[in-house]
């Protein structure tokens, strides 16, 4: 039995009343869930814990959709690249997409909403050279140009939840019968959910928490023909598009977005691709819409004495809890899955709601919960990683989804998860909601900002993904890590400038990305402000390629801060003559193994003798810093999550800012431990971040050392002295 109780979401199922009891003691929970699939039993209900019910606002409503299939969630796809051979073209536009979740929009009129594009001369075709067949879903184009490629961009209605189809797939529901979402913006179906709710609140009186899975609209994904994942954006608006937005945007914007506009070449906007401001404008419209009508399901919420709990994920577009109109819908509590550091710190730093909750990993589903597997070691890592993150700002609860029938037939499992939460419930009460020491101040710069905080570099976030992208590891490292961050937009800098508390600024990424910055390095005013900035004595940190786009014979458009530039293959002939290693360099100096810098960045090169080479192999440099002024640059090839990578970020940052004589405060040196004060409660903790029993040297606040043995997995808490 668990020693310590609450803080903790258990999930439960009907006909599982006796094991859910012994479950809950041993755990500590004191809140019960349902999850997608299944239900919760009235004497499961009657358990003495806060009942959380799941919510869909925009599925699960079957009757009603059937008879609104008019008023179903619309996408703009774009079909597949197709080359004229002759003066007629005829394009299979479903050719590579699954018909059971999208099909066509034939009722609204295909010359007005479609659009078909000569991607080769990169003009739109007039609506007169196209028709389309709509039995066999084919555009024919006459007056086609040899040789040249099309595309067709179409509307089409999604008639399955993209999150139901993979549940639905993953755990073999059969027959069971596929939720189809509708539009809340359409009028039958904004006045139906609005109506729902009100009557459901009024026959789920045992309901304390509804949990909104979430609200309108599905981050966008879209399966093939084999009903596997085509294209995943966990940002993406594309299924926010209906002739009613497009229709009402115009009206309020003055002008009418293109298809294009959100088919985008066929990456759709992808949080890689810097924004346009076409793209900009409909996001602010959406969010806008959403937030308005996400506030008024949470008010009839409140009116009926529940609280409101939004999930972040599934259909939260339009609810990005860092945007300006979240604090307006009014919600008690956000949860979210938790796939790491980054992805805890993304939840447990969300304002303007009164608690905040991780789902952690793995879901007690049957691809990880079947005979001869064993899912400790999948949680094990989980929660260490999280746990780096916890220790600087921990979510308020915890939690697990999925069917616990499954996780009850693994009893070693069960067994793990008991220490687990006796161990949040001791660091929760230690922090005791008070601000860890940080060492610096840094901030990560892209065309997102804040918007985006945490969520830089995410390929997608939701469970079945995994967060391969390599510069995801800065984001990884920094959650658990002594340094306060913060996020910014060049828009920031731009119109304010770089805060005066900012020790390090980081730009990375590849080149002309959203996180790199692309064009944005092309705007003299945020250029010249940095420059101006570091030049004072601030630091900048370039990781892949940062400040990059060719312009002016410069790729690294800071390249004069870096010291380093790329090889584009335009200066081939003028030879380089720098490439010696500084033998001893702080960056590296406990460095026990061989760099990692991930894919790297080739043809790096030193732009002089003033740049401090730290890392050269392979015929190009792989880390270097160069003084600028009263400031300094320093450069990194790449930074895949490691503990090794984690001190090479931070020495690398501690170094930019010219307070190398700081680092070993509040600090460890052994890679596998770390440290956190809590100057407001008197108390710091040592935490063993590996399986394996580690010893370690500890710096204080004032830089005595100490060695102490931590047992594997560990966290020793003491008082500061």
């Amino acid at each position: 039995m668990s020693h310590t109780k609450g803080r903790v979401t258990l999930p439960s199922e009907s006909g599982f009343l006796q094991q859910t009891k012994e479950i809950m003691n041993r755990w500590g929970a004191d809140a019960i869930r349902d999850s997608d699939g299944t239900k919760l039993s009235s004497d499961i209900k009657s358990l003495d814990a806060k009942i959380y019910t799941t919510y869909f606002v925009a599925r699960g409503h079957n009757e009603f959709a059937k008879e609104h299939m008019d008023e179903c969630q619309q996408l703009y796809l774009m079909s597949k690249r197709q080359t004229a051979v002759s003066d007629s073209l005829s394009i299979d536009f479903m050719d590579g997409y699954f018909d059971q979740q999208v099909v066509p929009d034939y009722i609204h009129d295909p010359a007005k909403w479609w659009e078909v594009i000569d991607r080769t001369a990169g003009t739109v075709v007039p609506v007169s050279q196209w028709s389309v067949n709509q039995e066999k879903s084919l555009v024919t184009i006459t007056g086609a140009v040899p040789f040249h490629e099309y595309t067709v961009s179409f509307l089409v209605y999604a008639i399955w939840d993209p999150t139901q189809m993979y549940n639905h797939i993953t755990n073999n529901w059969g027959d069971k019968p596929h939720e189809i979402p509708f539009d809340v913006r359409q009028l039958n179906s904004g006045q139906f959910a609005r109506d729902y709710l009100v009557q459901w609140l009024k026959d789920n009186p045992d309901t304390d928490v509804v949990r909104f899975t979430t609200f309108f609209y599905h981050f966008t994904l879209v399966f093939n023909q084999e009903a596997k994942e085509k294209f995943v954006d966990w940002f993406g608006y594309g299924a926010t598009v209906s002739v009613k937005a497009l229709e009402e945007f115009e009206a309020e914007y003055g002008y009418a977005l293109r298809p294009e506009d959100i088919v985008d070449n066929g990456y759709y906007n992808s949080t890689f691709r810097v924004p346009t401001d076409h793209y900009l404008d409909y996001m602010d419209f959406i969010q806008r819409f959403v937030a308005a009508k996400a506030k008024e399901l949470v008010d009839l919420v409140h009116e009926a004495g529940r609280e409101a709990m939004m999930f972040l994920g599934d259909n939260w577009i339009g609810t990005e809890p860092y945007g300006k109109y979240f604090p307006s819908i009014g919600l008690d509590a956000v949860v979210g899955s938790v796939g790491g550091g980054a992805t805890l710190r993304l939840i447990s730093e969300i304002p303007g709601v009164r608690y905040t909750e991780g789902r952690f990993l793995p879901y007690f589903f049957p691809d990880t919960f079947y005979e001869g597997n064993d899912p400790c070691p999948e949680a094990i890592e989980n929660w260490l990683c999280a746990r780096r993150a916890l220790m600087r700002k921990p979510v308020d609860r915890i939690g697990y989804g999925g069917y616990l029938s499954l996780a009850y037939k693994f009893p070693k499992f069960v067994d793990y998860i008991e220490t687990v939460t006796d161990e949040f419930r001791e660091l929760y009460d230690n922090i005791a909601g008070s601000k860890p020491y940080c060492g610096l101040k840094i901030a990560i710069l892209n065309c997102w900002g804040q918007l985006r905080a945490w969520q830089t570099y995410m390929v997608a976030h939701a469970l079945w993904y995994q967060q391969t992208y390599s510069y995801f590891g800065i984001l990884e490292s920094l959650s658990g890590a002594s340094i306060d961050v913060t996020f910014l937009s060049f828009k920031d800098i731009r119109e304010h400038g770089i805060p005066a508390d900012i020790d390090v600024i980081i730009n990375a990424g590849d080149a002309e990305t959203a996180f790199s910055g692309g064009q944005e390095w092309l705007d003299d005013t945020v250029i010249t402000k940095i420059r101006q900035w570091v030049h004072d004595g601030g630091g900048f940190l370039g990781i892949g390629e940062p400040s990059a786009i060719h312009h002016a014979g410069r790729f690294f458009q800071l390249a004069d801060v870096l010291g380093v530039d790329k090889e584009l293959g335009f200066t081939l002939s003028t030879d380089k003559y720098f490439k010696n290693q500084a033998e001893n360099h702080f960056i590296k100096e406990d460095r026990t193994e061989a760099f990692d810098f991930g894919e790297s960045k080739k043809s790096i090169y030193a732009l002089s003798a003033d740049t401090e080479i730290i890392e050269y192999s392979d015929g190009c440099v792989h880390a270097a810093s160069h003084d600028y002024g009263k400031g300094r640059g320093v450069y990194l090839a790449g930074l895949p999550y490691s503990y090794a990578n984690t001190r090479l970020l931070l020495r690398s940052l501690y170094y930019a800012a010219h307070k190398e004589k700081q680092f070993h405060v509040w600090f460890a040196d052994n890679l596998l431990c770390e440290v956190n004060c809590y100057p407001e409660t008197g108390r710091y903790a040592i935490s063993n971040n590996s399986s394996k029993e580690q010893t370690t040297t500890v710096y204080d606040g004032q830089g005595r050392a100490e060695t102490v043995t931590l047992k594997p997995c560990q966290i020793l808490w003491k008082e500061i002295s």
